[in-house]
């Protein structure tokens, strides 16, 4: 399983012959290494409906067909938007051909804005769970610290945490070590973090302050393999 980060909160999993993008936030992403006109997916996964993380999944899931895998009054809206979606909620799982997806809470807000100002309300934020080849990722979406974190690190052998660290919005440093150190993660990488002013960070800082060998940043562009 190779994974790749892409700034802000775009992660990228690439196992069973299949590219599997998370919050495919990439034209207006000043952090991100990609390109809509060249990337190739076969699954999207979205964590909720802000925005700068529904990102360009209509383009993409329209250009390469992909299946488009969300909570379900997000799923329904992109649904509306004539791509092929699978609609979830947290706590509930999945297990596709190209991984097991299990949804789990997530302290945030959920809705998507229109270009015309339009508001849409896009039910429970969530994080994910992706377990592929023996391995466990998982993606925390944007939430706040929550104690529940606790059963999830007991309950699953998390191989790589994304967790985010940009505050104001979300967790902040000092709670997402916190998290780090409930999940029990063999790495965690922060995410979501320098994107704008407002959740500027030192992701060195953060990491630094974890367990040896714990922490690891990713630029855009840059991966591991597990």
């Amino acid at each position: 399983m190779k994974i790749s980060y892409h700034g802000h909160s775009v992660v990228m999993i690439e196992t069973n012959g299949r590219k599997i993008i998370v919050d495919p936030f990439i034209n207006g992403n000043s952090q991100t290494d990609l390109s809509v006109e060249e990337l190739s997916v076969d699954v999207i996964l979205l964590t909720h409906g802000h925005n700068d993380h529904v990102g360009d999944t209509v383009e993409l899931a329209k250009k390469n067909d992909a299946l488009v895998v969300a909570p379900f009054e997000l799923a329904s809206y992109i649904g509306t938007k004539g791509v092929n979606t699978h609609a979830m909620h947290i706590g509930g799982a999945y297990s596709f051909d190209f991984g097991h997806v299990k949804l789990t809470q997530a302290f945030h807000g959920s809705s998507y804005t229109e270009e015309n100002g339009q508001v849409i309300y896009t039910g429970m934020p969530s994080g994910i769970l992706f377990t592929a080849e023996g391995k466990t990722v998982y993606h925390a979406g944007d939430t706040a610290l929550f104690s529940d974190m606790k059963m999830i690190g007991e309950r699953h052998s998390i191989d790589v945490a994304f967790l985010p660290i940009g505050d104001n919005f979300t967790m902040g440093p000092e709670d997402a070590i916190t998290a780090a150190l409930w999940l029990k993660a063999r790495k965690v990488v922060p995410i979501h973090y320098n994107t704008f002013p407002v959740i500027e960070q030192d992701p060195h800082n953060f990491v630094s302050q974890l367990p040896e060998e714990v922490g690891l940043v990713l630029s855009a562009g840059q991966s591991i393999t597990l």
